[in-house]
């Protein structure tokens, strides 16, 4: 890992971006507080070093100064090369971590909670490849999952790549704890803490565990620079509800990498694009999506309304032109007419948007034949589904999902 770039940040608010430009250009970026030391920053090896200050200009190394905003993005990279020389690539990377984690592990053992998203995937298959059976994985079906994706994910884990994997079924326990609640908040809160139980149940079972892996990555953990001139860390990269009578240590391995280059990451080691190009899903799951009490047959409903809308999106060839597809169910019932009979049943949304951060969003414009072939089919085929309405509330100020 030669040629490294140091971005030192005084809180100018451009870091992230400026980090992962510099990353595209081939170099290998990291950001640092002003308060660092010579002795540590010397430890990364920097060969150029970016001063990042609130007035945006750029001190480097070569004893040039120049305003940030003054350079182009050519004229970024051409410097940078005149520096430096191009040499990080996601498979020498690969290699990199690999070696790493080698390293790190020994001939210990590490659990992962194995979610089937993209970070936590390419987190299980880096580690696997670096040292094999040593790692477990832990799945925890809480009955909030999306249709079939439960089979899916164990048959991805373990029948093609053979790693080491605990399914856990749990969607009665869930459902139980969760029966009269209605609140988002309170949702949110019961469904962390059965998860957190339930994983940390499965992980004290398995002899010698010595590492617990998150699949955290670079901008879950680096936000801003306070005014201490330390990085902040934001409230989700913190390892809650971690009991106190373990003595696991993190493996976080992927932590200096962002999401499009976790998905490289992901190409590099053989995972389908199926996965590495999946939407974003909440981390409660359906539990989030279906407003209201949270029943196994409102579920299946939403996942079978959720199905068909995913379907359809992909058979137009427009899943990888989307950010977010959204079918949600709403806590109220409406009154239609199916096979000739009056019934008063369940009504749902489905809602598209396209973002780049995830701060704002834009509608996605599905054509007027899209959205109506979509919607027959599902109240053809979901008889628990009387009414479909299409959320086109942009962010702000709508949120992406409901809850």
């Amino acid at each position: 890992m030669n040629n490294r770039i140091s971005i030192i940040d005084y809180g100018n608010g451009d870091a992230l971006s400026l980090a992962r430009k510099i990353r595209s250009f081939g170099f290998y970026s990291r950001i640092f507080p002003y308060t660092i030391k010579g002795d540590e920053l010397r430890v990364f090896n920097p060969s150029v070093t970016l001063h990042l200050t609130e007035e945006e200009v750029t001190t480097l190394t070569t004893g040039v100064e120049r305003r940030v905003s003054d350079f182009t993005d050519d004229e970024l990279k051409a410097f940078l090369l005149a520096h430096a020389t191009p040499s990080w690539t996601m498979e020498s990377y690969a290699e990199h971590l690999i070696t790493e984690i080698k390293e790190t592990v020994g001939d210990r053992r590490v659990l992962l909670g194995l979610s089937g998203g993209v970070d936590s995937s390419v987190c299980a298959r880096l580690i696997h490849k670096a040292v094999g059976d040593q790692l477990t994985c832990v799945f925890v079906d809480h009955g909030l999952l999306r249709k079939n994706e439960g089979a899916q994910v164990r048959a991805l884990f373990e029948e093609t790549y053979h790693i080491p994997l605990i399914y856990v079924e749990a969607e009665e326990i869930f459902l139980r704890e969760l029966k009269g609640i209605t609140d988002a908040e309170e949702k949110r809160k019961t469904i962390g803490r059965l998860f957190v139980d339930t994983f940390y149940a499965e992980g004290r079972a398995i002899p010698n565990i010595a590492f617990l892996a998150q699949g955290t990555i670079y901008p879950d953990i680096v936000e801003s620079v306070q005014l201490d001139g330390s990085l902040a860390i934001k409230s989700h990269h913190n390892v809650g509800g971690l009991p106190a009578d373990l003595s696991w240590q993190l493996l976080e391995p992927l932590k200096e990498l962002f999401k499009d280059e976790v998905r490289a990451l992901g190409r590099v080691l053989g995972l389908p694009d199926l996965l590495l190009n999946r939407h974003p899903f909440p981390g409660p799951g359906l539990g989030v999506r279906c407003i209201g009490e949270l029943t196994k047959e409102r579920l299946d409903t939403l996942r079978e309304v959720d199905a068909i809308y995913i379907d359809e999106i992909r058979s137009a060839g427009l899943y990888d032109e989307i950010w977010q597809a959204i079918a949600t169910l709403l806590p109220v019932k409406s009154v239609g007419v199916k096979d000739g009979r009056r019934v008063h049943e369940e009504v749902c949304t489905l809602r598209a948007v396209n973002s780049t951060d995830a701060i704002t969003a834009e509608i996605y414009p599905f054509s007027h034949e899209f959205m109506n072939t979509v919607v027959l089919r599902i109240l053809a085929e979901v008889p628990t589904v009387s009414r479909v309405l299409w959320d086109i509330s942009p962010k702000p100020p709508a949120t992406i999902e409901w809850e």
